[in-house]
């Protein structure tokens, strides 16, 4: 650009430069983490209730990435953390969720070069021949003009009221968004990892006892059926001998089937083959179990590491800046453009002569379409009213469904117990009463009624088992991967 195109640009350039150099602030409601009554401690607690101002996405509360592989390892049952580990490594769900959170980083890229300059470039070769009635009298070697040009363009919008900042706030804040969800399938995928592992080996273990029943069952049918050969037998206690055994087989099935859904289930999750997980699991294991001393910390430590309510913040804070956004359409939006470049009737671009310059400022303002403006900043006011209640209501299911998981899994603890015990003395009542029917003391009947309790007792308390486990899994999801056994994990 010359010099005398330099001086005659500055008096146009001066004004929106001193605006933008003085312009510090943005059009549009400034974000407020919203206030939130939490308890000070959980209802078990029988404590207090104080006030939490809510989750601070700055501020890093959440396990680091490796917490969820390595909390696995208090259950003490290695091939479960390798189960959980290849599944955040591997998992669909889990990628997507990562694809989304890169697509978010990208478009917030794309949002903060609109802080900058826009630059292109152009250029164009062409031939252009006038029509006689164009050049009236002209000879056709000077209606016959080949043409060139070659120029770079620059605008730049002046961002005065902050709508391009207002912009970049509210894509941060869906990165912070894509974030969380991130982090919280990687919380799902682990427990559905280790509630299908669970329930296998809890299918496992009432297999044995169903297999075991039936076994047992069958020796007494046989017993029954020599009694009734050497004529000291009924045909009603053989009939009701093999009505208990066939409804006790029964069950085989069903728990195989049980066995046979967690292992596909798993290869899914893992994204293996299903063979591969059949022939690692099929043989039954242990059911896995964690040091019951658990400490949750408090509402607001588990507030901070939830994801859900985190993501919840983080779209609540992009909707209040898209709300600057929609607002900023009520000022001019001032745009500084440029031109430099070269045109010429030949083939040459570079000739003496030849260069062309523009510098412009544009101004675009909707104050005519006024109506329209206000019914968008409406419709971003009412988005940021209906995802604040979003927010309180994630908060109050995320507390809901953590009194819950503690209550669950205080309770299974001690039905667990009480269902042992009852499997023990059914076990015992059934040698007892055995030994009497083969000693002729006691009819069937009570040999009948001692084994169809003790089926029931050894199978519940396998499962009060299987369930105890899979409340842990539920406190594990609940307090998002988090906690201590010696403190809080906030």
């Amino acid at each position: 650009m010359s010099t005398a195109m330099m001086k005659h640009a500055m008096p146009a350039l001066a004004l929106p430069l001193t605006l933008a150099l003085l312009a510090g602030c943005a059009v549009g409601p400034d974000y407020e983490r919203p206030v939130q009554a939490v308890p000070a401690h959980f209802a078990r607690a029988d404590m207090e209730v104080g006030t939490d101002t809510g989750t601070d996405m700055n501020t890093p509360a959440q396990p680091p990435a490796d917490a969820d592989a390595q909390f696995w390892r208090g259950f003490g049952d290695d091939r479960l953390a390798a189960l959980v580990g290849q599944a955040l490594m591997a998992n669909q769900d889990l990628k997507l969720a990562l694809a989304r959170y890169d697509a978010a980083n990208a478009l917030l890229a794309n949002a903060r070069l609109d802080r900058y300059p826009t630059v292109t470039a152009s250029g164009q070769v062409g031939h252009q021949l006038l029509s006689k009635d164009q050049a009236f009298g002209a000879p056709r070697s000077e209606r016959d003009t080949p043409t060139s040009s070659l120029q770079a363009n620059a605008s730049w919008e002046l961002d005065l009221f902050g709508r391009v900042r207002r912009g970049i706030e509210a894509q941060q804040a869906e990165v912070a968004a894509s974030a969380a969800d991130a982090r919280a399938m990687r919380v799902a995928v682990a427990a559905e990892v280790a509630s299908a592992y669970v329930a296998l080996r809890g299918a496992q273990a009432r297999l044995r006892i169903a297999r075991a029943n039936a076994e047992n069952q069958k020796q007494t049918l046989t017993l029954i059926q020599a009694r009734i050969d050497a004529g000291r037998g009924s045909d009603l206690d053989l009939a009701r001998a093999r009505a208990q055994w066939e409804t006790t087989a029964s069950r085989v099935a069903v728990h195989e089937a049980t066995i046979g859904v967690s292992e596909h289930r798993l290869a899914v999750l893992t994204a293996r083959p299903a063979e591969s997980i059949i022939r690692e699991l099929d043989a039954p294991g242990p059911l896995p179990r964690l040091d019951p001393a658990i400490d949750p910390g408090t509402p607001a430590g588990m507030l901070r590491r939830r994801p859900d309510v985190a993501a919840a913040e983080a779209r609540l804070h992009a909707a209040t800046a898209r709300i600057g956004v929609a607002t900023a359409d009520l000022f001019p939006r001032l745009t500084l453009g440029g031109l430099i470049g070269s045109a010429s009737y030949s083939y040459g671009v570079f000739r003496s002569g030849s260069d062309t310059n523009l510098i412009a400022l544009g101004v675009d303002w909707s104050f005519l379409d006024i109506g329209r403006v206000r019914a968008r900043i409406a419709a971003s006011h009412a988005d940021a009213t209906g995802l604040l209640a979003q927010y309180q209501q994630t908060v109050q299911l995320a507390l809901e469904d953590t009194e819950n998981a503690l209550l669950r899994s205080a309770r299974i603890g001690e039905e667990a117990g009480h269902l042992q015990r009852a499997a023990s003395d059914s076990a015992a009542a059934v040698r007892l009463a055995d030994a009497r029917f083969r000693a002729g003391a006691i009819d069937y009947y009570q040999l009948l009624d001692a084994q169809r309790e003790q089926l029931q007792a050894q199978d519940a308390a396998a499962d009060a088992d299987t369930r105890g486990a899979a409340a842990a899994i539920a406190l594990y999801k609940a307090l998002a991967g988090g906690w201590n056994a010696a403190g809080p994990a906030s």
